[in-house]
């Protein structure tokens, strides 16, 4: 069957020219006579290709040498309880800037730990903005700060001069929805994590990149499994990884290289998005639900004028092959997830859906 355009914001589409390459090596990878699926996280082989990934991500990323980059488990959800037992080690108090529900989960999840507190909040306009701060908004002594760069529900990111001046506390950040996506600025954090399954592969591996001098600090009740410390000492094979992942991924790096780069990924996602964003402003029909200035390259949320027009679009859009793009249940609509692997050609054939759904429904 044709493949359709899944605008889905996680798991979501991956680059076809990715599936095929991964598709001729699934059941025996180069001269190993087996799967990945099947091949030891011990044997050199594997640990070449956790390698080469490393690598290949520290390159795209201009990842400083005094950062270290590991796979984990547990999806990003686990990096809300993996940062504090982690970074908490002094005052046991962290700042966060509530921009959306991922970021209200992990001041929640931190809360178990230590003392947290909201900075700034986007949340009275249902998280259509990100707030500004200054730099005395933030408590000196705080271990440390937090924001999420993409919130993928609500169709916000973060541009330069927003990423908040933090002083000597460390910035982590929540990179999974538009990683490798945009150029982002690495020695801003002390901590960037991404679960894959939006710009790098199958759910279940989980990229951190974390400054060294934030590593042995773990509180001691930090489960052996969720120290980072054990993780970076054990190159990412103290247990079993999830080694499919971490190959899959591996295969994306290689893809984003052979396309120019981060630098050259986001500028054709600023076309992308320009696209659908373009129609948007001209349109008295649909209506996007982002302040321009802070709307997302990766999630594009939008609305028409009653819940019965969104039910029909939707329903309709399905079956022309635009899959997925119902909004989240908090801000209700449509939502457009066009990550790295979402081809020029789809976004294009949605506009040009939505204008026929416009002309013949206004």
């Amino acid at each position: 069957m044709n493949r359709v355009y899944n605008f889905s914001a996680g798991p979501s589409m991956l680059p076809l020219e990715v599936l095929e390459q991964a598709q001729k090596e699934f059941v025996c990878y180069g001269n190993t006579g087996m799967s990945v699926m099947e091949m030891s996280h011990r044997s050199k082989d594997f640990e070449d290709i956790l390698n080469e990934a490393k690598k290949d991500l520290k390159e795209l990323m201009n990842i400083p040498d005094d950062y270290e980059i590991i796979f984990v488990q547990g999806g990003g959800s686990t990096q809300f309880a993996m940062i504090p037992l982690n970074l908490f080690h002094k005052s046991m108090k962290a700042d966060f800037i509530k921009t959306g529900q991922w970021a209200k989960k992990a001041m929640e999840e931190a809360g178990r730990y230590g003392k947290v507190r909201a900075v700034a909040s986007s949340e009275e306009k249902i998280y259509t903005y990100i707030p500004k701060t200054k730099k005395e908004d933030f408590d000196p002594e705080a271990d440390y700060a937090y924001i999420t760069y993409n919130n993928t529900i609500y169709g916000t990111h973060y541009i330069e001069d927003k990423i908040p001046d933090t002083g000597d506390v460390p910035l982590v950040t929540d990179i999974s929805s538009c990683i490798l996506g945009e150029k982002v600025d690495v020695t801003k954090f002390g901590l960037l994590f991404a679960g894959a399954q939006k710009n790098l592969g199958p759910a279940g591996v989980t990229v951190v990149i974390i400054r060294k001098d934030l590593l042995g600090h773990a509180m001691d009740i930090t489960p052996t499994m969720l120290n980072y410390d054990i993780h970076v000492k054990n190159n990412s094979l103290y247990n079993t990884p999830p080694t499919y992942g971490i190959y899959f991924a591996g295969l994306v790096f290689k893809w984003v290289k052979k396309l120019g780069g981060v630098e050259a990924m986001q500028k054709i996602n600023e076309e992308k998005c320009k696209i659908l964003y373009d129609f948007l402003d001209e349109s008295d029909f649909f209506r996007g639900t982002v302040v321009p200035e802070d709307r997302s390259l990766m999630n594009a949320p939008f609305v028409l004028p009653t819940k019965e027009l969104d039910a029909q679009f939707i329903k309709e859009a399905e079956a022309a092959g635009f899959v997925n793009i119902k909004g989240h249940r908090t801000v209700g609509g449509m939502r457009a997830s066009m990550y790295n692997a979402m081809p020029m050609e789809g976004v294009t054939k949605l506009v040009e859906f939505m204008k026929d759904f416009q002309v013949k429904n206004k």
